[in-house]
């Protein structure tokens, strides 16, 4: 008997996307060894919890047990199956786009959250007041996802940005310019430069504004913030490891491009 669909269930279509690259990433498995778990219904299981907040625990018995969704969870993310998935995703709405696979401009910042007592990394943001961690986060134009860099919310975003440079080092050959926001000027954008040859592009708020207002390019990678807060997983960091925080950040950006290359 079949189960009732979820909201976040995949079509065949997008699971196709989805099954191509991991097919490409697995190792050559054992004569004789058969997959035990739908994966479909693993894939399904993962973004219900992303989406929805609820603890591994607590999946509906209608899904596979949830000791198999959360061994094939982790067993990806140490394999980089995650990243493997949403660059390639990416890549493909890139060019659905009328766009090039890899952006020469990008926009970068951050967002502080409170963790719980799960335990793990955590610090003090005393300009948000928040203490738990901050996702950095680098998109490109689109507002797509170029990298997540999860860490204590007590570093500061300059050296916290520093981390989410070091970690997209040669992997966007045509990246030339990053847009931020006043708290990453100073040094960062000599060290942008020597690190990367990055301009470091400062947008400002005019001195004479008053209230809310939408900054050029900034506004971009806001609007990603927002996407991720689609997701109930993420209102907090509840995990203890940042590894996968950031993992629970790229499931919900595959989800977001899945249901846009292959609408249901």
């Amino acid at each position: 008997m079949e189960r009732r669909q979820y909201d976040t269930d995949l079509t065949n279509e997008q699971f196709e996307l989805v099954a191509a690259v991991l097919t490409s990433c697995k190792p050559n498995k054992r004569p004789g060894r058969q997959q035990r778990h739908n994966l479909l219904e693993i894939f399904n299981a993962i973004f219900f919890v992303v989406r929805t907040g609820c603890q591994w625990r607590m999946l509906p018995h209608n899904f596979p047990k949830w000791q198999s969704v959360y061994y094939h969870f982790r067993q990806w993310r140490r394999r980089g199956f995650w990243e493997a998935i949403h660059d390639a995703m990416r890549t493909q709405l890139r060019e659905a786009e009328g766009r090039q696979a890899t952006p020469s401009a990008a926009i970068i910042d951050s967002q502080s959250v409170k963790t719980t007592e799960a335990g793990g990394i955590r610090g003090y943001d005393a300009g948000k007041k928040v203490n738990g961690r901050k996702r950095h986060i680098m998109v490109d134009t689109l507002g797509l996802l170029l990298v997540v860099v999860v860490h204590s919310a007590g570093i500061q975003d300059r050296d916290g940005a520093k981390l989410v440079m070091e970690k997209i080092a040669k992997q966007f050959p045509r990246l030339q310019r990053i847009w931020a926001d006043g708290g990453y000027a100073g040094h960062l954008i000599e060290w942008a430069k020597a690190f990367g040859n990055w301009i470091l592009d400062i947008v400002k708020r005019p001195d004479d504004q008053k209230g809310f207002a939408v900054l050029p390019r900034r506004w971009v990678v806001e609007r990603t913030f927002a996407w991720l807060g689609r997701c109930r997983r993420l209102s907090k960091d509840y995990e203890r490891l940042t590894q996968t925080s950031e993992t629970m950040a790229l499931a919900s950006m595959i989800h977001l491009m899945l249901r846009r290359l292959r609408p249901s």
